[in-house]
């Protein structure tokens, strides 16, 4: 883990899509954080230890979700022709896809033992936080350390001012073709690309991390110290549907034509109790630094 010690920063972006407004002054205080995203061997041992299933292993409750109680998670499928206002055609609920088997069904993560474990739900991550005696990172905690003691907008943190790819993006068209410019289809293992200014590695890019924070749109304008986000009665739930959470930082499918969420002020909902491959985490404690 590093440390990093608190301040104030500007949090969230004017500038940027409209889930990001209002910017506002935050102040939070130190804390540390894991240097990088929990890697399959990492939640490996979790489980070895605990004999814990995850959501995509046990099946989500069928009270809440019928048509997806079949234990399995969300994919991304590479369509071979494509329309850009229908998301469905790339996004496939697969029975038996879960963390130890990333593409599904005869799928493993044997030789990825240090990439990031996909396929974990909500409360399959703040399960492992706990168990290292730890908490998922709240919104403000992460974009405070995503940032990098660097404050102002951030319009591309996965490419440098010569557009070499500084994170693992997509590179090309989405969905249509993957340049592989980075070197990477898929996840990459943990610490592939430079760290931030903090030590800090693929804030930006490989995948998608929950945060603690209730997801609503926007933030509020007034200056906050130490947020924690909002109470679960603002979240606004869509029929059918769960709670989501935030989740920040964008993942492998981030794409210059599509997304383009590769930046720290960039936030999305994330149902909790839906896994998908493109998802990950890392965890704070909440203690004094050396």
């Amino acid at each position: 883990m590093v440390f990093v010690g608190g301040g104030s920063f500007v949090m969230g972006s004017d500038r940027q899509r409209a889930e990001e407004r209002s910017s506002h002054v935050v102040k939070v205080d130190g804390f540390w954080i894991d240097q990088h995203e929990v890697t399959n061997a990492q939640f490996a041992s979790f489980v070895g230890a605990t004999g814990y299933k995850t959501i995509a292993e046990r099946g989500v409750n069928p009270k809440t979700r019928q048509s997806l109680y079949a234990p399995g998670s969300v994919l991304f499928i590479q369509p071979t022709t494509f329309d850009q206002r229908g998301r469905t055609q790339w996004w496939k609920y697969v029975n038996g896809a879960n963390w130890r088997a990333p593409e599904g069904p005869r799928s493993s993560i044997k030789g990825r033992e240090n990439h990031p474990v996909v396929h974990v739900a909500y409360e399959d991550a703040l399960a492992y936080a706990r168990w290292r005696g730890r908490e998922l990172p709240t919104e403000a905690q992460w974009e405070f350390a995503a940032r990098g003691g660097k404050q102002g907008d951030d319009w591309s943190q996965a490419f440098d001012a010569d557009g070499k790819p500084t994170a693992n993006s997509w590179q090309g068209v989405f969905p249509a073709f993957d340049t592989r410019e980075d070197g990477y289809t898929g996840t990459a293992p943990v610490g592939c690309f430079p760290p931030n200014d903090y030590g800090l590695y693929d804030m930006i890019g490989n995948v998608w991390e929950w945060t603690n924070d209730w997801y609503v749109p926007g933030h509020p304008r007034e200056p906050v110290v130490n947020p924690t986000g909002p109470n679960i009665l603002r979240v606004r739930l869509t029929p059918g549907a769960s709670p989501s959470k935030v989740i920040k930082g964008g993942s492998y499918l981030c794409a210059p034509n599509f997304c383009s969420r590769y930046r720290s002020s960039a936030r999305q909902p994330q149902e909790a109790d839906l896994s998908a491959g493109h998802i990950g985490f890392r965890t704070v404690l909440n203690a004094r630094g050396p």
